[in-house]
């Protein structure tokens, strides 16, 4: 009983009422459930609230809102966020009050994709740093959780630094920068990048004020570009360009450094608005024209590699950075234009002479055809006046044909030594180009490296067998195959042609003769010089019936029909180049000359003066087209 206290009751208990179980039992539960529920939050269904984290385990968070009972969340639910520490607040949704178990469910997953739009767009105005989840790759960068929502993280927005492996990146948790939304799509991109380059902008202005031309820096090769190399100074970016790489020429930058090389480069230039920086590394060495061995001079050979290729010329590099150009003028003896590729092309390795050298200026002039002599330093021993040789053809020009007899060695066919009897317009009548011809060398020009040439001179003349043919008066049968307004173009035999004026193409019957007609001619003028033959039909009739001339007619028939088969085709061709066959002929025609006078005398038929000059009057020579020979 010692261990008893004695408590004083309460005063203004009823202890009558209690008994009988009344009102003031009733009215104690009622204050106590009211004082109870009093410390307790006023809680909702479908609500967010703030929660604290009061435990945590490797797969469960426990969350206290002030409620009756704690909820329970999962851990995987936080992944976007692994500094999560006990005592943290929490956005949470309640999902249910009690569930069957009697449990407060909660998710905090809910809660954040509730208040995402709201925190995602107040990040974009307030340009905050938010933490997001990256959860996999996809089509040109990212997918980042951020506050629920899938954002979409571009490849090119991950580093500053051109990335290589992205899927270093997935499962990793970053901070990042809103930098566009779509309301109408709902779409979120994010930029880490964005959070970097704002580090260094601050970065870049530090580095930059304490730059100076000349100066030498460390940096590594961050990037390779077909025109520059980009170095990472440290926060701050340089370029070096292609042509600042190597003193000798760089195709391709792989070739001289790679990525996350470290250099040494000199400043060359900055811009501190654009915050530009030119960076150099062949400056770092001597150039090599410096190192160009001293005793090379102008005659001397050399061999070197063809690095680039134009029309004018070639560049030949004889060391790193020491470059010499061979001109195409340079590279053959011959004249005609042409363009570098002919002879040689990019890699290939040459030897040339040099032609000129000037150290001051860092150029020097190459040839290649120095390395042969040259053909028009023996060119009367090789090409003597009246030697034959085999040219090509190289080109055409309106008075006549350029052939090449070999490299450097060029000549002129005139159009008028191309054939004795064919009557050309243009040479391409008479060949083509690149096919091979037959030329005889008519003079030699040296000083201007010129040859004048000819193709009908490798064939007898046959004007002078015609000559003894076509005599004046001799008569022949013709075709008329062309009508001009001052007279016709008569075909007569071995294929020359003449001209008739109209005043001699009237026939016996006073009709004029007409195209394609085969009529008798007689020859009433022949020039030789000027391969002319004159003919006229009229006069047969018209001396046969002053009763001249009839013996001689019948003479240069019989003649004609006795030498027609015999005559006919070896002198036809427009060559004549059976040269034994016209020597038989015109010593025949010499002795058919010989009878004719005799019986032209035994008959006493003399030409009459008066005919003659009377022919040579009507004829105008301007007009008269000149008698050539055709091919048949």
């Amino acid at each position: 009983m010692e261990n008893l206290k004695n408590i004083a009751p309460l005063e203004d208990f009823n202890w009558d009422e209690y008994e009988k179980g009344q009102v003031q039992a009733e009215k104690s539960i009622e204050d106590q459930e009211k004082s109870y529920d009093s410390t307790l939050s006023k809680l909702n269904d479908s609500e967010v609230v703030d929660g604290t984290v009061i435990t945590m385990n490797k797969r469960e968070v426990v969350v206290n809102i002030g409620y009756k009972s704690d909820g329970v969340i999962a851990l995987n639910e936080f992944r976007y966020n692994p500094d999560l520490k006990v005592g943290d607040t929490v956005e949470v949704y309640i999902e249910n009050l009690e569930d069957k178990k009697g449990q407060l469910a909660l998710s905090h997953r809910k809660a954040r994709a509730s208040r995402s739009w709201e925190h995602v767009n107040s990040a974009l105005a307030n340009e905050e740093i938010i933490k997001g989840y990256i959860k996999c790759r996809t089509k040109g960068g990212m997918i980042v959780d951020v506050f629920g929502i899938e954002a979409f993280l571009p490849g090119s927005q991950i580093d500053v630094k051109p990335i290589r492996d992205y899927d270093m990146f997935v499962g990793k948790t970053m901070e990042f920068k809103v930098v566009k939304i779509n309301q109408e799509y709902k779409n979120v991109v994010v930029s880490h990048k964005a959070l970097i380059e704002a580090e260094l902008e601050q970065q870049k202005k530090e580095i930059i004020s304490k730059l100076e031309k000349g100066q030498v820096l460390e940096g590594t090769v961050k990037n390779i570009t077909s025109y520059g190399v980009f170095i990472d100074l440290g926060g701050v970016d340089g370029l070096i360009h292609i042509t600042d790489l190597s003193w000798g020429r760089v195709s391709d930058p792989h070739e001289v450094v790679q990525l996350d090389q470290k250099l040494n480069v000199v400043i060359l230039d900055f811009d501190d608005e654009k915050k530009r920086i030119a960076l150099g590394l062949k400056q770092l060495t001597p150039h090599p024209w410096d190192a160009l061995d001293p005793n090379l001079k102008i005659g001397d050979h050399i061999k070197g590699k063809v690095v680039v290729m134009a029309d004018y010329g070639a560049f030949v590099e004889i060391a790193p950075g020491v470059e010499g150009l061979i001109h195409v003028s340079e590279m053959s003896w011959s004249q005609h234009l042409r363009v570098a590729q002919d002879f040689m092309k990019v890699g290939d390795e040459v030897e040339a002479v040099v032609l000129s050298l000037d150290r001051s200026e860092r150029k020097m002039s190459l040839g290649i055809k120095q390395l042969k002599q040259d053909p028009w330093e023996t060119i009367e021993e090789k090409y003597p006046v009246n030697s034959k040789h085999t040219a090509t053809v190289r080109n055409f020009t309106n008075f006549g044909v350029f052939v090449e007899i070999e490299e450097g060695v060029d000549g002129l066919i005139h159009i008028s030594d191309l054939s004795w009897t064919k009557k050309i317009k243009h040479p391409s009548e008479f060949t083509k180009l690149g096919e091979p011809i037959e030329v005889v060398v008519l003079e030699i020009d040296k000083e201007n490296r010129r040859l004048s040439l000819g193709h009908k001179q490798l064939e007898e003349n046959p004007w002078d067998v015609f000559e003894t043919i076509f005599t004046v008066g001799s008569v022949h049968e013709g075709q008329i195959i062309e009508m001009l307004d001052k007279g016709a173009v008569i075909a007569l035999p071995y294929g020359v042609e003449g001209f008739a004026t109209p005043k001699h193409l009237v026939k016996e019957d006073g009709t004029q003769a007409q195209l394609d007609e085969k009529l008798e001619f007689k020859v009433i003028e022949f020039n030789k010089d000027s391969k002319r033959i004159i003919l006229s039909h009229s006069r047969i009739f018209e001396d046969a019936k002053g009763g001249g001339d009839k013996q001689v007619k019948k003479s240069n028939n019989n003649r004609k029909k006795k030498d027609d088969s015999q005559v006919q085709n070896q002198a036809a061709s427009t060559t004549l180049g059976d040269i034994d066959t016209l020597a038989a002929l015109k010593e025949k025609m010499d002795e058919d000359k010989k009878e004719a006078k005799v019986v032209a005398k035994t008959e006493k038929v003399e030409p009459k003066a008066e005919e003659t000059e009377e022919v040579k009057s009507e004829e105008p020579k301007a007009e008269a087209t000149e008698a050539t020979a055709t091919a048949e």
